[in-house]
């Protein structure tokens, strides 16, 4: 993939999640299986089940979310040490 290339796709995911702030929703599960492509090659972002709509400015969202592959690893620690 040419750099442009990436710089367009990579371009594209930031205005999407840009205008869901701008609507107040908090996207929770950004990873490569969430974002597609559409027949004209245009990025779709999806699987909103983990999402927080009605998000006010600088309020603070505690719940756990995401998928344990893409958390780093002290997050992960910290979570099973709730868990115990």
């Amino acid at each position: 993939m040419k750099e442009e290339d990436a710089r367009c796709i990579f371009k594209q995911i930031l205005n999407g999640l840009e205008y869901l702030h701008e609507n107040n929703i908090l996207f929770r599960d950004i990873k490569l299986e969430n974002i597609l492509f559409n027949s004209e090659g245009k990025i779709k972002i999806t699987d909103f089940g983990l999402s927080k709509p009605d998000i006010e400015d600088n309020e603070i969202v505690y719940s756990y979310c995401g998928s344990p592959e893409y958390m780093a690893p002290e997050m992960l620690a910290k979570y099973i040490h709730i868990l115990s």
